[in-house]
């Protein structure tokens, strides 16, 4: 079965974005950028939030047209562009190709996507990993922690009441400072 695995950059003080919804503040260097291709190339969809969709959506379908732009970053419009996309909103109207709208997280379809055949599913996007967590479906963490403190934004995981036990299975140090922290969850009483 496949996994679904969220993968989004943090502060040190756990903020993926700032008060102003900033990202400014990610250090990603052609190192960087190259494992997030080596990771996502083998992926088998993207499940983005409006947002988060939007955002890609308004950069990477044409970003290796740019004579200016790094071989990971045409390696990675190539990925964006090819890979299928399930775009989770109540409001969007319209997607480019190889991406679909969902408006619900339905627990039972999303099992159902898990079961196909393919590579696993990156989830992208806070307020949708919310929801992922909040159903229990996120398999595996890669938090790439980078050296900052913003201080105040928008957390990566929100309060909850509920102990969530996770194993380390992978850490890296890149050459930028950033920590890569990959955790999976236990198989045991899971669906």
């Amino acid at each position: 079965m496949r996994k679904i695995v969220l993968m989004m950059s943090v502060s040190l003080d756990g903020y993926m974005e700032g008060p102003n919804r900033e990202i400014d503040w990610h250090l990603v260097d052609e190192e960087l950028h190259q494992h997030f291709n080596d990771v996502l190339k083998e992926m088998g969809a993207f499940l983005d939030g409006r947002v988060t969709y939007e955002l890609m959506a308004g950069y990477w379908p044409d970003a290796d047209r740019d004579p200016d732009a790094s071989a990971s970053v045409v390696e990675f419009a190539r990925i964006w562009r090819n890979m299928p996309k399930v775009v989770f909103s109540r409001t969007l109207q319209h997607a480019d190709r190889h991406t679909t709208i969902v408006r619900d997280v339905v627990v039972d379809d999303i099992l159902a996507l898990k079961a196909q055949e393919g590579g696993d599913l990156a989830l992208g996007g806070a307020e949708l990993a919310a929801e992922f967590l909040r159903h229990d479906l996120v398999d595996e963490f890669r938090v790439y922690v980078h050296p900052v403190l913003l201080g105040r934004g928008k957390r990566l995981f929100p309060e909850g009441d509920a102990l969530t036990a996770l194993r380390l299975i992978d850490s890296r140090r890149f050459g930028n400072g950033v920590v890569l922290l990959h955790y999976e969850r236990p198989e045991t009483g899971r669906p």
